[in-house]
């Protein structure tokens, strides 16, 4: 079941390989793993997508890219799951992240208005940085962890299921000869 669904949600490997902004990692493309579906690449392309998804980063996708080369698991979905985080998501999952992090700081979470500004960001950092750094950190290997063992899980659940299915049908099959 699970990799029947995700390979229906893929896009084709051959078009991914051909997007421009893949063109920094060359013939690194090329290794056939990071294309397979099987329990290993999945389970950690879903804890590398998860872990750079609460990274307060703006390239993203590129540390999943480079990290599913690095450790030879599924890129494409690396680079879907970070998308978890988007536009809409960032604010309440950052500031979830933020109130975590002054928690375990033990510091009272500030009151701040978010303006898009190079000022702004800059002489934030120094007030609201260190609990939103340390809370999405603690979230990234957190909801990292819960990724991989939750889709080791799925997986193993889904052949489990398929094999006993398929025993069924032999022992009907046998049944009617």
């Amino acid at each position: 079941m699970p990799k029947k669904l995700i390979q229906r949600c893929l896009p084709d490997h051959h078009k991914i390989k051909s997007q421009k902004s893949l063109k920094i990692f060359g013939t690194l493309l090329h290794d056939p793993n990071l294309w397979h579906l099987n329990r290993k690449s999945v389970a950690g392309a879903f804890a590398l997508g998860l872990f750079n998804a609460f990274m307060p980063v703006p390239f993203q996708m590129w540390l999943s890219a480079a990290g599913a080369i690095l450790f030879r698991v599924n890129l494409p979905l690396s680079v879907v799951i970070v998308w978890l985080t988007n536009p809409i998501t960032i604010p309440p999952i950052f500031f979830g992240c933020y109130l975590l992090g002054a928690t375990v700081l033990g510091i009272e979470p500030l009151q701040f208005h978010f303006q898009l500004s190079w000022d702004w960001l800059v002489q934030s950092m120094s007030t609201i940085g260190p609990a939103l750094l340390l809370g999405c950190f603690i979230c990234a290997i957190l909801f990292s962890t819960l990724g991989y063992f939750l889709m080791n899980i799925l997986w193993r659940v889904s052949v489990r299921k398929n094999w006993q299915k398929r025993q069924q049908n032999r022992v009907d099959k046998s049944n009617t000869d």
